[in-house]
């Protein structure tokens, strides 16, 4: 199975969206370390042979792309480091952003609709521009058309432009206007840096110092040269029901399915990888605070609307605890969301940015990818049928975890959801062994 390119396009602005070349400041959370980086994923749809639509999709995709680059032009732009090392966007007119076409040798189906890709065919399916040409070039696509008639519709973003939320947004808009909509329903908004700029004075209220450090002049990528892996494990209804009555008949605390099952992935990720019962270790995921910030952010607003939490025990807390005791900290930590942590965690970006602010080592990156909305993306022939993340950074980490759904094309066949993560490869055969514990319902609630 192979993908071969036939073609490049620049795709500009349907209309010059702007006069004259300027610069548009970044918020705090857009300029975050952990952040710059390319988040790069994929999206399937079946055969649009059956739909009166044009039933070519690079070039439907292609005339709505142009037209939605009016409203978000910002992407055609280049991201570019200012003296103190934070990034801002230059806007120059004539620019345009790149939209690869290419063709796979096989059906969607002969790849399960993508959902448990060969990783060295699903990893072509995605633009993956070095460092420097994520700056230059913040936002690539690629589409690729299928035997069968389907296409995949691959993105690499620049996280400082957006968040996975904002990026959603974008591709509704191109959607809707390749379904025929004269104009996008939700306008963007763009100020950045005076809804989520720092306090005048800045102060900091919450205790970032206990799971942040300051490596001035690192990367938060850095951390090791070590061989690791992605592989998908299933999660079967049965299973996490059964687990989650357990948890709740011993601890008396109902836990959400992130809550309950990130505790017994966390559990089992620091048990195969062997780490010291000293060191300390963190679960990071992020919250979304379009709605927690006073005011709320704009309907439109498509920066980074997440800040990151960090939940850090000792290995040895995590391993022979309770799992329930490790849920309840993942479910305490929850309660930080509120304005004031994030009011705070940007006067902490503006304090320190200059010392290298990083989450260190030892920090496994969860998110939930089951209710994002993704689906909502129809170019006219139907959503997707699977959304995949190719991403290796995640909060810090470069060992992330995603929740994701099966393919839309599976329906039926699978129940439950399915969990990607990426490990060191010398923890994957233990790691596999707690998964296959859990699977038979032996979930080992109090220690290992």
């Amino acid at each position: 199975m192979e993908v071969h390119n036939s073609e490049t396009a620049l795709v500009f602005p349907s209309r010059p969206p702007f006069e004259h070349d300027h610069v548009l400041p970044l918020s705090h959370l857009d300029t975050d370390r952990n952040l710059h980086v390319t988040f790069r994923y994929v999206r399937a749809y079946t055969s649009t042979a059956a739909s009166n639509h044009p039933s070519d999709p690079f070039r439907v995709i292609s005339a709505a792309l142009s037209d939605a680059l009016v409203y978000y032009y910002p992407f055609t732009g280049s991201l570019r480091r200012r003296s103190d090392g934070r990034l801002e966007l230059f806007c120059a007119a004539g620019k345009g952003v790149p939209f690869v076409r290419a063709a796979a040798d096989c059906s969607l189906e002969t790849v399960n609709y993508l959902d448990e890709p060969d990783r060295h065919f699903v990893e072509q399916l995605v633009p993956d521009p070095g460092p420097e040409e994520g700056l230059a070039t913040p936002f690539v696509l690629q589409l690729t058309g299928f035997a069968c008639g389907g296409y995949c519709l691959g993105a690499s973003i620049h996280h400082a432009m957006c968040d996975g939320l904002g990026a959603t947004q974008f591709f509704n808009a191109v959607a809707e206007l390749a379904r025929g909509a004269s104009r996008v329903s939700v306008e963007p908004v763009w100020e950045r840096s005076s809804l989520l700029g720092p306090r005048e004075p800045p102060r900091v209220e919450m205790p970032f110092e206990e799971v942040l450090h300051f490596e001035k002049g690192s990367s938060p990528y850095c951390q090791s040269n070590e061989a690791v892996v992605r592989e998908c494990f299933h999660v079967r209804d049965e299973c996490l029901d059964r687990y989650k009555a357990l948890l709740l008949e011993k601890s008396g605390v109902s836990f959400t399915t992130f809550e309950a099952l990130g505790a017994f992935l966390w559990r089992a990720r620091v048990k195969a990888a062997g780490v010291l019962g000293h060191e300390k270790v963190k679960f990071a995921y992020s919250i979304n605070v379009r709605k927690v910030v006073k005011p709320p952010l704009p309907v439109g607003y498509w920066g980074n609307g997440c800040v990151p939490m960090y939940v850090q025990l000792s290995a040895k807390e995590v391993v022979e605890n309770p799992i329930w005791e490790t849920a309840k900290v993942i479910k305490k930590s929850k309660s930080n969301a509120r304005d004031e942590y994030v009011r705070s965690f940007i006067d902490f970006q503006e304090l320190n940015y200059a010392k290298g602010i990083t989450a260190g080592k030892g920090v496994s990156g969860f998110t939930d990818w089951r209710h994002l909305g993704h689906s909502t993306v129809d170019f006219g022939w139907g959503g997707p049928v699977t959304v995949l993340p190719l991403s290796r950074h995640l909060l810090g980490s470069v060992e992330p975890c995603f929740f994701l759904p099966y393919s839309s094309a599976n329906a039926g066949s699978k129940d439950g959801f399915k969990v990607l993560i990426t490990l060191p490869e010398i923890a994957l055969h233990a790691f596999r062994q707690d998964m296959e514990k859990f699977t038979s319902q032996q979930f080992g609630l109090s220690s290992l």
